[in-house]
């Protein structure tokens, strides 16, 4: 099963399950907000984002929640800001949805979480969600090391 990687292209998880993907030469992609914004400048061009002309950053969430199969929403206790619209977007859309508290659960945990997740419901498209990196320092490192050690499962089962 080949498995495609989106998100919203903001620093911390966003960018993280990015580059696990182009790291892995996994399809990934996802829409941003027009003008490319995120808290760090313009989101550099090497990741394959469709700029949603006109659109905000909860357009952008609301946009990967309903162009994807399946979201994985990481956070650090509670959700607040984007991860919590993630999880509104996803309630209201009728999208499924895995919560992995990452203050809780390991990252090999976490794989393994996420991997039933994407079997067990079919899911070809995951949208990755989760802190911006000036609200969690830790989002980044912990959804780069979830995401990779996915990845390595699914690229090795091509």
């Amino acid at each position: 099963m080949m498995l495609k990687i989106i998100s919203g292209g903001q620093t911390g998880a966003d960018r993280a399950a990015l580059d696990a993907a182009i790291k892995h030469g996994v399809p990934c992609g996802g829409w941003c907000p027009d003008g490319r914004l995120a808290e760090d400048g313009p989101i550099p061009g090497r990741y394959p984002l469709q700029e949603l002309k006109g659109g905000s950053y909860l357009d952008r969430t609301r946009q990967n929640v309903i162009g994807s199969d399946g979201t994985a929403i990481f956070h650090f206790g509670p959700l607040e800001g984007g991860t919590a619209a993630t999880l509104g977007f996803s309630v209201e859309s009728g999208k499924p949805r895995l919560l992995i508290n990452a203050a809780e659960i390991p990252t090999g945990r976490a794989v393994e979480l996420i991997r039933a997740f994407v079997s067990d419901l079919g899911v070809a498209v995951l949208n990755v969600a989760g802190p911006r990196a000036s609200e969690e320092a830790l989002a980044y490192p912990y959804a780069f090391a979830v995401v990779d050690a996915l990845l390595s499962c699914f690229v090795g089962m091509v």
